[in-house]
């Protein structure tokens, strides 16, 4: 099996980081924004479980705390998705610049 250094995952999970906060910053569609959230939460995940590889091999809580940021991110998509399909059947649009100017 082939040993990756650390700072090729880190490098790789700093680009993932990047990526998603590129697409918070210029995307406009809800969809787009809540998987660029979720990029960005994958990246800190792949952080967590790689210092916890190379830094503490024998212990896992590292790969707990990773596991619940997973849990957290599926609650978080579950309800956000939620609100989404709602703005959507109520305003038909999911555009974050129509959602700022709706008048409930």
């Amino acid at each position: 099996m082939s040993h990756i250094p650390l700072q090729h995952v880190l490098i790789f999970s700093t680009a993932l980081f990047f990526i998603g906060m590129f697409g918070m910053f210029t995307r406009r569609n809800l969809i787009t924004l809540l998987m660029s959230v979720e990029l960005m939460l994958n990246s800190v995940n792949i952080n967590l479980a790689a210092f916890n590889k190379y830094l503490y091999p024998q212990q896992t809580g590292g790969l707990f705390l990773a596991l619940f940021i997973i849990i957290i991110a599926a609650a978080e998509a579950a309800i956000a998705i939620a609100i989404i399909i709602n703005l959507y059947r109520s305003h038909h649009s999911i555009d974050v610049d129509d959602a700022t100017e709706m008048k409930y």
